[in-house]
């Protein structure tokens, strides 16, 4: 069986890492992996590709940067372009990018099954275009791999077929065990910052409902400054979030 993976952003770098390394055990599997850029800094795509021991994509559209409408039209028709070569058996999506949906697009319009990790996830925010992306794939898709009881029931209301669902858990959780015990023995990061295990609170910041409107970004640092005075706080910069 043939598995073309579509991938784009960092949070689908780290599921794909827990789910390709599953198929790569199967003999009667072979998968492909299609990056379509969405995430092109080196610090947000090429380290997750090394670090978490990712096959490299034999594919990889170069397509970032943009609005929403330019990335999800530019990726549709990159992504066609490389099923139409590819043929696979099945499509593999993650999660609520515009690579997801441009992915789950692509597949559906040519006849190819999808298969949609992180299906039923909802936010009930139809401002955020996540949730759009999420919602049209799950329903687009064929096959929707939940992570939770609540997803599966998300779904069920949507009236999605049950035959379609699968409660499979969260490839998140197992990449936090995998990569948790590889961390413990590997990472020097907390003798870097001079932290304890298990002593300081690790934040992120980066919705652009939130880095956008100054009033709440105040707040939200305003917050973690009151978590600081009783435990350090460690806070990675998203390039949107140090910009603003």
């Amino acid at each position: 069986m043939k598995v073309l993976t579509i991938v784009g952003a960092r949070p689908q770098f780290v599921k794909a890492a827990v789910v390709s390394r599953a198929l790569a055990r199967r003999e009667d599997v072979r998968e492909t992996i299609l990056h379509t850029g969405q995430h092109f800094d080196e610090a947000l795509s090429d380290v997750f590709f090394r670090e978490l021991g990712i096959p490299e994509p034999a594919y990889h559209l170069g397509i970032g940067g943009g609005t929403h409408g330019q990335n999800t039209g530019r990726m549709l028709e990159g992504v066609e372009r490389v099923l139409l070569d590819e043929r696979p058996d099945w499509v593999l999506v993650y999660g609520d990018t515009d690579s997801t949906l441009a992915g789950a697009l692509a597949a559906v319009k040519l006849h190819l099954p999808v298969a949609h990790v992180e299906a039923g996830l909802r936010s009930f925010n139809r401002r955020m275009p996540e949730e759009i992306n999420r919602v049209l794939t799950d329903h687009a898709a064929d096959l929707l791999l939940a992570p939770t009881p609540t997803a599966v029931e998300n779904l069920r209301r949507e009236g999605l077929s049950e035959a379609r669902v699968r409660w499979v858990g969260d490839v998140m959780y197992d990449a936090a065990l995998h990569f948790g015990r590889l961390a413990d023995r590997a990472s020097t990061v907390l003798a870097r910052l001079g932290l304890d295990p298990r002593g300081y609170v690790l934040a992120t910041v980066h919705r652009a409902e939130n880095t956008d409107d100054p009033a709440r970004l105040e707040a939200v640092f305003e917050g973690l400054a009151q978590v600081a005075a009783e435990i350090p706080v460690v806070l990675p910069l998203h390039p949107r979030t140090r910009k603003a």
